[in-house]
């Protein structure tokens, strides 16, 4: 794979078209836990999230590639770098929250990436807290169709997922407080409503 650096003088949405096709490329076998669905549609709603919350074009591509080191490789992140830029990559690697294989025990990497979140940049708040309101909604509609056996998708199971979309609900009201922080909020109200219904 060729890392040609994509400048902005293609036009408008030059360097958003080329991550969106780098992205394509690097998750088109994935698909979301239990869904079937194609994990490119998570990273293209992220990105679209980005946008609609204000932020630029660099955040929108840090959305599409948000999970690049994560889920492809930590190789991915100097790729990453010399195609898109500093900027993407460091907001990238602020969504990472964990690089190796094996993953660390789930509990603790949430613990060590909601930590974080009390220090990071803005500009990987807005992308971070665009990745949690997708999959808050997510876990809402599959909730909704599935009822309580959607949280057997999850290492956390259900009081884990619960804790955790609760805890990034007030780290992001504490960091970020506005529409974006809102929605999340009300996403995870929900999840709590359905969860308890299950």
């Amino acid at each position: 794979m060729t890392t040609t650096k994509v400048t902005s003088d293609g036009g408008r949405w030059a360097r958003l078209a080329a991550a969106t096709a780098f992205a394509l490329d690097l998750h088109a076998a994935q698909e979301r836990k239990g869904s079937g669905v194609p994990y490119v549609a998570h990273l293209m709603g992220v990105g679209a999230l980005v946008l609609e919350h204000g932020g630029d074009e660099e955040q929108a591509i840090a959305g599409l590639l948000h999970d690049a080191i994560e889920d492809v490789g930590v190789e991915q992140e100097a790729i990453i770098r010399d195609r898109f830029g500093p900027r993407v990559a460091r907001i990238v690697r602020a969504c990472t929250d964990a690089d190796t294989t094996p993953k660390p025990p789930w509990r603790a990497r949430k613990e060590a990436y909601l930590a974080h979140l009390r220090d990071a940049a803005a500009d990987a708040l807005l992308v971070s807290a665009c990745d949690k309101l997708y999959n808050a909604r997510a876990i809402v509609t599959d909730l909704r169709t599935h009822g309580a056996a959607v949280f057997d998708r999850f290492a956390g199971g259900r009081d884990g997922v619960l804790w955790y979309y609760a805890a990034l609900a007030d780290a992001f009201a504490a960091r970020i407080p506005g529409p974006l922080a809102a929605d999340l909020r009300a996403a995870v109200q929900d999840m709590q409503r359905l969860a308890a219904q299950a």
